[in-house]
Order: structure tokens, then C-alpha cells, then sequence
């Protein structure tokens, strides 16, 4: 295996620099120049103060603003970061060692930085609170769901763990919170199509060859809710959320289905009503059965009325 180029830059809040490669058939006469047309979203005027501080550097150092282009070559730079709203709910650690962390992630925390989700990320939370810089996840989860999600501590290791997720022999178990259908017969198992495209919010279900499979049973029910249990067998975007709002049961507090609605980023009322509540596989290293489960709860069930009014657990 190709081992990973080791950047020139130290790590930022957690976060290593991005890595530009330069076109081998470029024909900008500097690098600045070549910058200011592949960045169209960063002015050129911070490209320049970055320049000139030396944030923008090559394995010889830092690159002087009137520096050659050099076909082939790469740079690295770290990028600026977005204007963040906080999440203030606290990540629970369910176990660690030298290998593993299994926390429990709160609702409205993405898994790991994207678009305006940077430093309000549970990886780069977790790289600078615990002195992980290495740390990885295995797996991830929306960042509207909360529960279970495995990271590796160990990079000798990471190899071994995620190819339990890709190979689908980690057994996944959710419990979600909506309505209850006396007419509906449970458990059963939904197989369908599931397709999320690019620069699209939400994922649909065609025709098709199948690739998403879901097991529906039900726990309990009282006044017209429902505990549900969910089994993934695979893992396909918005699945759960999906074959739920298909049976005609969409979970509590889903913005995306059966109809989309704006909520913004700062708004933590009424979390979706969904919990990744245990993961279960035997260790690739020892051989050892494991299993983690979560220590939340679901609002919707326990506190109704709290959860209607927008009240935080």
C-alpha cells in the first residue's frame, strides 16, 4: 500500500492542510496566478496575505508570492475557516483503548468536518479535546442522528476496522420514534432502490435493482407513538429515514421526508427522533465478540410533551 505523503504544515484545530496538486499542463506563469483561477471563491487579495505570511508552502518551504508555476508539483495551505454556530451538547465516551473510541453522538453534531461543519464536528472535537490527532472514524452517522459511532485511535489499525463497515459484518441496531399503525404488520423487512445525487439535499427511492435493506420491528406503543427497532443490513444515505416515511411512518422531528422544510443551523428543537443504539462484531485483531451500546435516550419517548415544545432534554 502507497503510504499517505506526510504534509509539510502541522495539523490546524485538528484539521490537516489541504493538498493542491499543480497540473502537469499548466501554463500559469506563478503559482499565485494559477491560485487566483482555481480558487474562484478565496479573493485574490487573501491569496496574496497568505503568500506573504508563508501559509502557503511546498515541501522546500514556504512559496514566495512571485514563485514559478511548476507543472506536477503540489502545495498545501490551510483553508479558512467558516463562521460556526456552536453545538452545545457534550459528546459521551462509551469505551476506549489503545484502538478503539465508541462515543455516543448528540443529535445536530456531523460526524466529521463538511461544508460549514469544521471546528462543531465530533472528529475535530474529539482530535483536540482527547490529543488524538490520529484519530479516524470507521463509520458515520447524519449529523441529525444521534448514538454509536466507532472511531480508531490506532492508525496501524485503521485497515482492519473499516473494513468491518464495508463488508457489512458489523450488525447495526437503531431505535426510532413515530407514529404507531395498528394496521401495519411488523416486524418485516423493506428492500429497495435507494439514489442520492450530488449538490441534492434529499435521497429518493426508483425502480431498480435493490441496494438498501431495513428490518422494522416493534418495541412498544402508547398514545398513538411507537417505539421501533431498525436493522440495516446495508447502509445507504437517508435509508432508515426513508423506509421509515414509506411505511407511512415518518420519524419525528425529519426535516427532509415526507416533505422538506428550512430549519436553521442554531435551531436544536426537536431533534429527529432517531438513535443508533448498539454496534455489535467480533474484534478483526483480537477475535473477541464486542458490543457497545448507546446510554441515550430518545426525548420524543420519555419526555413527549417536552419534545412538542421545543423544550431540550
Amino acid at each position: 500500500m502507497r503510504r499517505r505523503q506526510q504534509p509539510p504544515l502541522p495539523k490546524r484545530h485538528g484539521l490537516d492542510p489541504a493538498r493542491l496538486r499543480l497540473p502537469e499542463d499548466g501554463e500559469w506563469a506563478t503559482i499565485r496566478d494559477h491560485l487566483v483561477e482555481r480558487l474562484p471563491r478565496v479573493p485574490a487579495a487573501r491569496i496574496d496575505e497568505l503568500l506573504r505570511e508563508g501559509g502557503i508552502v511546498d515541501l522546500a518551504g514556504p512559496i514566495a508570492p512571485d514563485a514559478a508555476y511548476v507543472p506536477g508539483g503540489a502545495i498545501w495551505f490551510h483553508r479558512d475557516l467558516p463562521v460556526e454556530t456552536d453545538v452545545p451538547f457534550e459528546i459521551g465516551i462509551v469505551h476506549r483503548d489503545d484502538d478503539l473510541l465508541v462515543i455516543d453522538k448528540p443529535h445536530f453534531l456531523s460526524t466529521i468536518p463538511r461544508g460549514q461543519h469544521i471546528l462543531q464536528t465530533a472528529l475535530v472535537r474529539l482530535r483536540r479535546e482527547l490529543d488524538l490527532p490520529d484519530l479516524v472514524p470507521a463509520h458515520r452517522l447524519d449529523r441529525v442522528t444521534a448514538g454509536l459511532v466507532l472511531f480508531i485511535v490506532n492508525p496501524a489499525r485503521r485497515g482492519a476496522y473499516q473494513t468491518m463497515f464495508h463488508k457489512r459484518v458489523v450488525h447495526k441496531e437503531y431505535e426510532a420514534i413515530a407514529r404507531f399503525d395498528p394496521e401495519l404488520e411488523l416486524p418485516r423487512t423493506i428492500i429497495s432502490r435507494i439514489v442520492k445525487e450530488r449538490q441534492v439535499l434529499r435521497a429518493f427511492e426508483e425502480p431498480g435493482e435493490p441496494n438498501a435493506e431495513t428490518r422494522v420491528e416493534l418495541i412498544e406503543e402508547r398514545d398513538g407513538l411507537a417505539r421501533y427497532r431498525l436493522r440495516p443490513r446495508t447502509g445507504r444515505t437517508h435509508q432508515l429515514r426513508l423506509h421509515m416515511n414509506g411505511l407511512g411512518l415518518p420519524i419525528l422531528g425529519d426535516d427532509f421526508y415526507p416533505e422538506l422544510t428550512d430549519k436553521p443551523v442554531g435551531d436544536f428543537s426537536r431533534p429527529l427522533q432517531l438513535l443508533a443504539c448498539a454496534l455489535e462484531f467480533t474484534d478483526p485483531i483480537t477475535k473477541v465478540p464486542r458490543r457497545f451500546e448507546t446510554r441515550r435516550t430518545l426525548q420524543a419517548w420519555n419526555d413527549p410533551v417536552g419534545w412538542e415544545r421545543g423544550i431540550r432534554a
